[in-house]
């Protein structure tokens, strides 16, 4: 050959001979010797082949010659590493068997080239064709020489097809081979290939149940044929092989089915239960074992639910619909629980109903359903259940998004409507406590548009747009067919001024002077005078005719009903202030109201007082509250509108006023009216109520009072009238409805106490109530107090107009304005929504006799055309 052969002898005694002049050419051919036997090019049958390693790899082999006859292979020097080393089938080939996509519904995988394993005891044309054909395919190779060896390449590789050799027993029991690998987990989803002896045509040829039995998949009639062989495997991969590897990723959807906090459960065409997640298992109380394979007939059933409610789901979902709905369930310990359920039919093949899935979460309806449900979530993981939901409700006459408490309120058939809470699901979006609560609702509409279709998609982006203006509880009022009466007022009420003007453009009137010098705190009062106090012995009445008390004690009530309300509810004790530290208190503060004002002056803050003690009293309110809250509501409502000069925020933000520049534009007066107070309390030790009080008591109760003063600026009416139904409201309503009463107010109210949060609800409610209550009172009384903020309104546009300011209310002009509209509009969009939700809370069936009275003396005026408080008759009388 020219060139002498280089010879090189393995660790094992093998002797791979190479002709060193032929390296470079594609038909090289290398001998292997050990001891007497000489291996060239195949493998031949003798002695010497039990010595050779137990796995053989071959590595660039090169294509075989078309023609059919022997073929000659010429391997490279195999890696040997014990007894096994790995086989990579020429790179040409694996470069056309890159990565598959395969879809099974919504998933798409990536399934990487096939892997295969040849069980051949001895080598010979059909391992050889077969090993071509995985060659052509671009599939990865290995070939095992025994069972041991071919147990320990499987475990290491778990290749997607196996090939055994069962053709001779001589070498190994190919059954039992198989039943080893069967016995592992891997094989779950591996091809297993027998190669049977051909049969002659005489012969009849026997049976595959004995292949089945022993784990194999299929049987190959021996055929040294590399197409044959290549034609097999290609059948395999895109039938047996590609299923299992669909079935492989169903791995991943069981295993989030596991871990999802909604119970799902999914049963037969035939309502057969064949699966159930964890969640299911502990929100039913049962174990796996215990439902799969049963008939849902067969579980219990609640007697809660109508009597048709089976009927209607199947007849929906046997036509192929979803069903959606509120159910009742019993649990294994006989409980029975409120759901929302969701069962969703699922096609199958021949387009027929294969399976159902039913998705199952709690709803909260009473008691033990609520501490389920918790204990449901404090085992999987940390959640911040809020009770503040969104919720919408219908719109009433001309109001815009505003709430319409009455729907929700009474007492119903649709009050389990009102019972939903946040999914469990959601606790844990919840408990993210860096993001804001407007965020996360943000977030999770932004998730919900993905999969929605188009109109769904549009209408909530109209939803993301509203939620993120600033202004979530305040109605948008039209800007056309409005009534001006209802746009006026609440335009100026709900506005700190008109943010649109720049610089200082106005300038505060002189007139408007806000200095507390001329201040001072008055002698100690004698005794109350008899007429006085036969006037007070009716104030725990709500027809108290506060205006009498005004007239006689010369325009300063507050002093004098603040000492005989104060005294019932315990005041002085709470404090431990003496009566006099008390008067002195009281004087300085009714001092400090401007009785030049036509409504916010001492008589109002009396009144407030007076409203606020009535509710105090109610037993949902009284057995909602601690000591504590009494006392701050008192003191708020007495200093709730101290110094107030007469004139909106609007106003003052519009002059661009000391008071104003002082508190940013914002909540100006009730800023002031809190801190004013404070002091001058803390100013003189003579009226300091707060004195002989433990520090932190002190700062518990400041804060409620600072709170509950806040809570009367009108630009967060509909925030706070919202907060109080969905958190106060609702629940009670729904315990109701589910207990029947039974319980009557007692649990409820007790409940209260333990949450802080509610009992800082219902105090903002309260003195809101009682700030605004004048609708609610006697007719007598509505009509004067209808009167004095009408005066006060004309008397601020009189001086919007005198000094160019903007005027807030132009329909408040006292040549043009009708007071019956006026009051018609704050009504509406005020007053009835609120003592709505109130009602709901504290049974108040005088005050809502009154305003229905009320409001229809003024809708009588209104169509009479009249603008004054009364008929012209009753005028003239």
């Amino acid at each position: 050959m020219g060139c002498a052969p280089s010879i090189h002898v393995s660790q094992s005694g093998v002797i791979y001979c190479r002709d060193s002049d032929e390296s470079n050419s594609p038909h090289q051919t290398t001998t292997i010797s050990q001891g007497a036997a000489t291996l060239h090019g195949l493998f031949v049958k003798s002695d010497a082949a039990d010595s050779i390693p137990a796995v053989l790899a071959y590595q660039s082999r090169q294509q075989p010659p078309p023609c059919s006859g022997p073929r000659r292979r010429e391997p490279r020097a195999p890696r040997c590493c014990g007894i096994e080393a790995e086989t990579q089938t020429g790179s040409a080939s694996l470069k056309q068997a890159s990565a598959t996509e395969v879809q099974i519904g919504p998933m798409r995988l990536t399934q990487d080239p096939i892997q295969v394993l040849l069980i051949f005891a001895k080598e010979d044309n059909q391992s050889d064709g077969f090993w071509w054909a995985c060659d052509r395919a671009g599939y990865g190779c290995n070939i095992a020489r025994t069972p041991e060896s071919a147990l320990e390449c499987f475990l290491e590789k778990h290749q997607e097809i196996i090939v055994i050799d069962h053709r001779n027993s001589r070498y190994f029991d190919a059954e039992d081979i198989c039943r080893s690998i069967r016995a592992t987990k891997p094989s779950e989803h591996t091809v297993i290939l027998a190669v049977v002896p051909r049969t002659s045509a005489d012969q009849e040829e026997n049976s595959v149940l004995p292949l089945l039995n022993a784990g194999f998949d299929r049987q190959f009639m021996e055929n040294s044929s590399i197409t044959a062989c290549y034609n097999e495997l290609i059948q395999i991969e895109h039938g047996e092989v590609r299923s299992q590897f669909k079935l492989r990723a169903c791995n991943a959807v069981f295993t989030a089915l596991e871990h999802c906090q909604e119970a799902i459960e999914i049963t037969s065409e035939d309502r057969v239960i064949q699966y159930v997640n964890p969640a299911f298992e502990q929100m039913m109380g049962y174990q796996k074992g215990e439902l799969i394979g049963k008939e849902l007939t067969e579980l219990p059933k609640s007697d809660k639910n109508r009597a048709d409610l089976s009927d209607t789901i199947n007849a929906c979902i046997k036509k192929g619909k979803e069903w959606q709905g509120v159910y009742y369930a019993r649990r294994k310990s006989g409980d029975s629980i409120q759901q929302h359920v969701k069962i969703t039919p699922v096609i199958g093949q021949g387009g027929k109903i294969r399976h159902f899935v039913s998705l199952k979460r709690l709803r909260y309806t009473n008691e033990s359903n609520k501490q389920l449900c918790k204990s449901h979530r404090d085992e999987n993981y940390s959640g911040d259940n809020s009770q503040s939901e969104s919720h919408s409700f219908k719109c009433k006459n001309r109001r815009k998004d505003s709430v319409d408490v009455k729907s929700i309120t009474s007492q119903s058939s649709d009050a389990p409507s009102l019972q939903t809470r946040r999914y469990s699901s959601m606790a844990r979006i919840h408990s993210m406590t860096i993001e804001a609560p407007i965020t996360k609702v943000i977030n999770i509409i932004n998730a919900a548009q993905e999969n929605s279709p188009i109109t769904v998609a549009e209408a909530l982006d109209r939803v993301l747009e509203i939620l993120r203006t600033t202004e979530l509880y305040s109605p948008q009022l039209g800007t056309k067919d409005e009534d001006p009466h209802t746009s006026d007022l609440v335009g100026g009420l709900m506005t700190d001024g008109l943010r649109r003007l720049s610089g200082n453009e106005y300038v505060f009137s002189k007139n408007m002077n806000l200095s507390h010098s001329h201040l001072s705190v008055p002698n100690t009062i004698n005794d109350v005078p008899p007429c006085i106090a036969q006037l007070l012995d009716n104030e725990e009445s709500w027809d108290f005719n506060i205006f009498e008390l005004e007239a006689v004690t010369n325009k300063r009530p507050l002093v004098y009903l603040g000492l005989k309300v104060f005294g019932r509810f315990g005041v002085p004790e709470f404090l431990n202030c003496s009566e006099a530290t008390l008067r002195a208190w009281l004087q300085v503060m009714e001092a400090n109201y401007h009785s030049s004002n036509a409504y916010h002056n001492s008589t109002h803050a009396a009144d407030v007082l007076h409203a606020t003690a009535f509710f105090l009293g109610k037993e949902r309110v009284k057995g909602s509250l601690g000591h504590l809250d009494e006392v701050a509501a008192l003191i708020a409502a007495t200093i709730h509108d101290v110094d107030h000069p007469g004139r909106t925020n609007s106003f003052l933000c519009n002059a661009g006023s000391e008071l104003a520049v002082l508190y940013n534009d914002t909540a100006v007066l009730e800023s002031h009216h809190t801190a004013l107070a404070f002091q001058l309390t803390a100013k003189d030790s003579k009226c300091n109520i707060f004195k002989n009080i433990d520090r932190n008591h002190y700062r518990t109760l400041r804060q409620a009072i600072i709170d509950m003063v806040l809570a009367t600026e009108m630009t967060k009416h509909f925030e706070h009238v919202n907060k109080f139904v969905n958190s106060i409201n609702k629940p009670m309503a729904s315990e109701e409805t589910s207990s029947h009463s039974e319980g009557s107010d007692c649990e409820c109210t007790a409940s209260m106490k333990n949450f802080p949060d509610n009992q800082t609800l219902i105090k903002r409610m309260m003195i809101k109530c009682a700030d605004v209550a004048n609708p609610c009172r006697p007719l007598e009384l509505c009509i004067e107090w209808a009167g004095r903020i009408s005066e006060e309104y004309f008397a601020q546009t009189d001086e919007e107009k005198r000094q160019g300011l903007p005027v807030v209310m132009p329909v408040f002009d006292r040549n043009t304005c009708s007071i019956p509209k006026s009051q018609i509009s704050f009504i509406d969009y005020f007053i009835t929504d609120m003592f709505d939700a109130w009602d709901a809370f504290a049974h108040l069936p005088v005050l809502m006799q009154h305003l229905a009275n009320n409001y229809k003396h003024w809708k009588m005026l209104d169509e009479l055309k009249c603008k004054s408080l009364r008929l012209p008759s009753e005028n003239n009388n």
